[in-house]
Order: structure tokens, then C-alpha cells, then sequence
């Protein structure tokens, strides 16, 4: 590969002299897969185009706000006129009401919300509320699941059923995390015990219902029946994070797939990000009036922030939003998504290659094993070398998947049948190496 200043291997040895291991989120670095990461200069539709004009067809999506693709007209003409009006006021807007109620319409297990600018800001917000309007300390959270990086939720597994967990981070003290119970997802029994040994402390217990950073990974329904029971009987708050999978993988987001399984299911507070910004940062907490109230300025609990509600990420979200509402948007979504999955497996069987894969909405995932993992541990246990090998082996067929093992991949309504046919067919010729 050309090592020149405008490559991608020479922007990222320039890269790594100015910013810590040459990017802004670790998982841009290729550590996890080996190679060169590659710099992106512009993207339209399902494309984006590196530094030296590769075009690959895009399933990363920015992690997956691009539900619409790169560069959707509506969404343009929307923040180019917000742009003029001004950038930021650092003052209420008529926009964050039209946002705040066009979320709320599509979510009715909530009745208010707060703007924020990221994940992790609403996952950490979310946790302080829960904690203020409960007055408990203690939080449950599940093993490979990614709620951002506050310094409560960096924390792995304890040694024992419903222990306690240890930070995973240098700089997070474990007095910090002594509160955080981590258990391992979809484990009825360690959920149990928990709530035995500690219901009346809880003031949450945070899930991503679609775990996502364990690449694709359900909820089971029996294990979401008994986390809503459990919560309900001992008075802690549910807390659906729903960033990656809000209005991705079905316009009611994730919570409305379980409230069809589940009668009278809701979560009691959902954490949003990803879409409804629309690619530009733009996060949201919210729950039923009652607790968010405990919000300032009404209530105890602070919360703030300089660029919440931006009156150009919110443009961009709104146009976002409205889009996705038309009739049918979803299930042409979800079709062409299962139809990339149900292709990826194919060819792996024809090539004698182990595969699994599942996929919601836009939303997706496969592993190379026999077995769809339900947790952590057996995500693990899947062949890491071989998705690598398959990671490259799809970048140089011009397919760009989630440079490492343990993130989902996400479609576009951009994405045409000729692309996803294009993606099958370098999955053959990968999957044949």
C-alpha cells in the first residue's frame, strides 16, 4: 500500500503523532482485526470513498445512525437551512419541543425526555436519575453489554454469581464501581439471585434489549418476563438502552417487539441515541413524568449540558424521524437485511464454512459457529480468526462490516438489491478462500 501523506497508511502514521493510537474511538484503530485502518473522505448512499478514492459498500452506517444512507436529500436541505439560522444558542428552541414530541409519539412508554449529545451521556444521566428518584445506589447491568463510558458502567463480571464487578478501565477507581452488580445476560438463575440477595438496593438495572457490542445478541423473551417481574416487585426501574437499536429495529424501537411478546410489557426509562440524530450528536433519556421530574430545575437530580438540544443536530434529527415514519419504511428495511443474512449464510454452507447470523429491523449480525451465542462468554467462543480473515478478505472486495468480532453491522434504506447481490457474491468468493 502506498505510504505517501495522502494514503491511508501514510494519514494514519501522521494520525498517530497527534492523537493517541491515531484515532478518536478504539475501535477505528483495526486492532482487533490487524491492518491499516482506512481514512474516509466522503460517503453517499450505502458508500463511503477512502482517502484514495476505494469505494466500499457500507454496513457500518456510523455505527448506525445512517438509516437513511449517507447524504439522504431531505435530511441535507434540513441542516443546510438550520445551518444558516445559526449554529448553536445555548438557549430553548422550538425544534427541541418538535423533536422531544415526535419521539414521545413513537414511544409511549414515556411521557417526557431530555435532549443530551451522546450515549454516553444519557446512559450516565439515566443512571443518576434512577438513582435520585429511588434513593438506592445500587445498579445491575449485564456482561457485553455497552452502555458508553461512564465510569459506573466500565466494569467486567465479578467471580461469582451476582457479585460485584472490577473496573475494566485504568483510571476508574473500584470504590466507583462498588454498587455495579454485572451479571451475565440472558441468565434467568444469576437474575434471580441477584434480586434476592439485593432487591430492596437496586435503583436499576440497565439492558440493551439487542445487545450490540457483542456483535448481535436477543434478550430472551422469559428473560426479559422475569426482569420486568422482578424490577416491578421490588421497586427498582428498568432501563431499556435502546441507542443502537432505537427506531432501527422497528419504528417503536426495540421495546415495542417485546411489548407484542410481552402483555402490558414497558421499560421505565429508555436511553436513545444513534438515529434520531440522524448522524449528528444528539442523544435522549426519558421515562413517565413522575420520574422525570426528579430532573432539575423541578427536582434534586442535575443534569446539563452547553450543546444539548443543538439546533443543527436536531434539524437533522427531526428530518430523520420523519422519513422513517412513511408507511413501509421498516419492513423494506427488515426484507433487505434478511435477505443479506439468509445470503452471507448461504454461501457460508456452500462453502462448508460454520455460520450463524440473525438480524431485526436493520440491524444485524452473524458469528462463525455452529450455535447463535445468548451471552457473553459464548460469543467469546467463537472463531475470531476466521471472521478477521472473512473482515479483510469482504474490505478488499470493496465491503466494508464492523472492523472486529464484537459489533453489529447495520442496512440502509439506501442499499439497493445490486448492492446486497454484490455483498453475497464477495461472501462467496471470501467464504471459498
Amino acid at each position: 500500500m502506498s505510504t505517501d501523506s495522502k494514503s491511508n497508511a501514510g494519514l494514519f502514521a501522521r494520525a498517530q503523532k497527534s492523537i493517541p493510537g491515531g484515532v478518536n474511538s478504539p475501535v477505528r484503530a483495526f486492532r482487533a482485526v490487524g491492518g491499516t485502518p482506512r481514512f474516509i473522505a466522503r460517503a453517499q448512499g450505502p458508500y463511503m470513498f477512502d482517502a484514495e478514492g476505494r469505494r466500499y459498500i457500507d454496513y457500518i452506517g456510523s455505527w448506525g445512525p445512517m438509516i437513511l444512507g449517507h447524504g439522504h436529500p431531505a435530511v441535507l436541505e434540513a441542516v443546510q437551512k438550520a445551518a444558516t439560522e445559526g449554529f448553536s444558542f445555548g438557549a430553548p428552541t422550538e425544534r427541541e419541543i418538535e423533536l422531544a414530541e415526535e419521539i414521545l409519539a413513537l414511544v409511549p412508554s414515556m411521557d417526557q425526555l431530555r435532549l443530551v449529545s451522546s450515549g454516553t451521556e444519557a446512559a450516565m444521566s439515566a443512571l443518576r436519575l434512577a438513582r435520585g428518584a429511588t434513593g438506592r445506589s445500587r445498579i445491575v447491568k449485564f456482561e457485553g453489554c455497552y452502555h458508553g463510558h461512564a465510569d459506573a458502567l466500565l466494569v467486567k463480571a465479578g467471580s461469582g454469581l451476582a457479585t460485584f464487578g472490577h473496573p475494566t478501565s485504568a483510571g476508574v477507581p473500584a470504590e466507583v464501581v462498588q454498587h455495579t452488580m454485572v451479571l451475565e445476560y440472558n441468565n434467568l438463575a444469576q437474575l434471580e439471585e441477584a434480586f434476592a440477595l439485593h432487591g430492596a438496593d437496586i435503583a436499576c438495572v440497565m439492558l440493551e434489549p439487542i445487545a450490540g457490542n457483542m456483535n448481535f445478541v436477543r434478550a430472551s423473551v422469559p428473560f426479559v418476563t422475569k426482569l420486568r417481574e422482578l424490577c416491578t416487585k421490588h421497586g427498582a426501574l428498568l432501563v431499556f438502552d435502546e441507542v443502537m437499536t432505537g427506531f432501527r429495529v422497528a419504528l417503536g424501537s426495540a421495546q415495542s417487539l417485546y411489548a407484542k411478546l410481552i402483555p402490558g410489557f414497558a421499560p421505565d426509562m429508555s436511553v436513545f441515541g444513534k438515529v434520531i440524530g440522524g448522524g449528528m450528536p444528539l442523544a435522549a433519556f426519558g421515562a413517565k413524568r413522575a420520574v422525570m421530574e426528579q430532573l432539575a430545575p423541578l427536582g434534586p437530580v442535575y443534569q446539563a449540558g452547553t450543546l444539548s438540544g443543538n439546533p443543527v443536530a436536531t434539524a437533522c434529527g427531526l428530518a430523520t424521524l420523519r422519513e422513517i415514519r412513511k408507511p413501509g419504511f421498516h419492513e423494506a428495511l427488515a426484507a433487505k437485511t434478511r435477505t443479506l443474512v439468509d445470503g452471507l449464510l448461504a454461501a457460508a454452507r456452500e462453502a462448508g464454512v460454520p455460520m450463524v447470523g440473525d438480524s431485526e429491523g436493520g440491524m444485524f449480525g452473524f458469528f462463525f459457529a455452529d450455535a447463535l451465542p445468548q451471552n457473553y462468554p459464548a460469543v467469546m467462543a467463537t472463531d475470531k480468526e476466521r471472521f478477521n480473515a472473512f473482515f479483510h478478505a469482504m474490505l478488499d472486495e470493496g465491503v466494508y462490516f464492523a472492523p472486529a468480532l464484537y459489533e453489529a453491522s447495520f442496512m440502509s434504506a439506501a442499499h439497493s438489491e445490486a448492492d446486497i447481490a454484490a455483498t453475497i457474491a464477495a461472501a462467496r468468493k471470501a467464504l471459498k478462500r
